[in-house]
């Protein structure tokens, strides 16, 4: 079988990005045929992938969930296993996460389950937050539906090794919208025959900046960032007579992000209609909040404690999104956190890189969790 940091640095070195991992769901099913599943299924929500390790004897059905998917990012770090793929990067960990997962399929393999089955599935496009819907609408999911389903995910500024979970709301939900202002373009030398959207655009971005606080929501608990604006086009000789600007939506919980986001396409056709444009919104990369089952919670804090392994109390959410929210309409769900490190560059930087030295941990706390389900 192959030894996991050699398996982490080859998919390192050719990243595909969300909906292209068709080479890396490859490279995940050979190493899996090495593990012996009972069954294997491909091309599920897109390329992924599940293993189903099933013990013939009645008990429950338990997910073990990681992501296939890099970024478009280029990466300046200089490892020597570095991106060998112009402009992609695993500068997220998902390199490390597969790797585990595959750990946790040679463990499976040499000393098998004892009741129920144990599925663990590489799921694709993570990061756009279309993968994890996608399979969970796919037919063949049906057949692998779980009781239970977990994830980790690598946590830069904590401590290396350590775990952190609580129950309730761990991930904020997130959606970005897209606001197009549409006016009436003028040269420059008469901006009085205009209908131009630039107050409409300062205002928006003002106005939404503090929505949350408009609405009474606490700082801790939503969110808005103004990611992109644009006015016309980079020219003197014309008064603009469009506007774009593209903000991100976050919230705690999914009932407060639908407050904010209904609140912010009121407030968006208020500002058009206000200065005589015509508008149009757009939605994207929208993820449900992971909100941890108290269960499934409580499971992940007896492995860690069994496993004698350090934990770090967390208090609030993570602002930062997940789509494995969306697999709490399946099953009772929980994610955990796991230190990699207080010095690691943070998630999505251009120099990021996975630790090794976590792998282990993470294989450890899998099987642990699923062993208390499935013996």
């Amino acid at each position: 079988m192959i030894d996991l940091i050699d398996l982490r640095h080859e998919l390192h070195r050719h990243p595909e990005i969300s909906g292209e991992e068709r080479i890396t769901a490859t490279r995940i099913v050979k190493y899996l045929g090495e593990c012996n599943p009972s069954q294997i299924i491909t091309d599920l929500g897109g390329h992924g992938v599940a293993a189903i390790f099933d013990s013939g004897q009645a008990g429950e059905t338990i997910l073990l969930r990681c992501e296939l998917d890099a970024l478009p990012i280029i990466e300046t770090g200089e490892p020597p296993y570095r991106s060998t793929v112009e402009g992609k990067g695993h500068l997220c960990g998902h390199d490390g996460h597969m790797s585990i997962m595959i750990g946790v399929a040679q463990r499976l393999a040499k000393n098998p389950i004892t009741r129920g089955r144990i599925v663990l599935l590489f799921q694709p496009a993570e990061e756009t937050g279309v993968g994890a819907p996608a399979v969970i609408a796919d037919e063949k999911f049906k057949a692998i539906k779980p009781d239970f389903a977990y994830a980790l995910h690598n946590l830069p500024g904590m401590p290396l090794g350590h775990i952190g979970v609580k129950s309730g709301p761990m991930c904020f939900a997130s959606e970005g919208l897209k606001i197009s202002l549409f006016g009436r373009t003028s040269h420059a030398s008469h901006p009085e025959d205009a209908v131009s959207p630039m107050k409409a655009l300062i205002g928006l971005i003002d106005e939404l900046t503090n929505l949350p606080a408009q609405l009474g929501i606490e700082p801790d608990h939503a969110l808005v960032t103004i990611c992109h604006a644009s006015l016309g086009e980079p020219a003197f000789g014309i008064t603009p007579g469009d506007a774009i600007l593209m903000a991100a939506f976050r919230a705690e919980n999914d009932a407060l992000q639908a407050k904010l986001i209904e609140n912010a396409a009121q407030c968006a056709k208020a500002y058009a209609e206000q200065h005589g444009l015509s508008s149009s919104i757009s939605y994207d990369e929208k993820f449900a909040a992971c909100d941890n089952n108290e269960a499934a919670a409580t499971n992940i804090k007896n492995a860690a404690e069994n496993l004698q392994l350090p934990m770090v109390r967390i208090d609030k959410p993570f602002r930062w999104s997940e789509d494995f929210g969306a697999f709490s309409a399946a099953g009772n769900t929980a994610l955990f956190v796991l230190g990699s490190g207080e010095d690691c560059p943070q998630l999505h930087a251009s120099n990021y890189d996975f630790p090794d030295s976590i792998m282990k941990t993470g294989i450890d706390m899998f099987e642990e969790i699923a062993r208390k389900h499935c013996g």
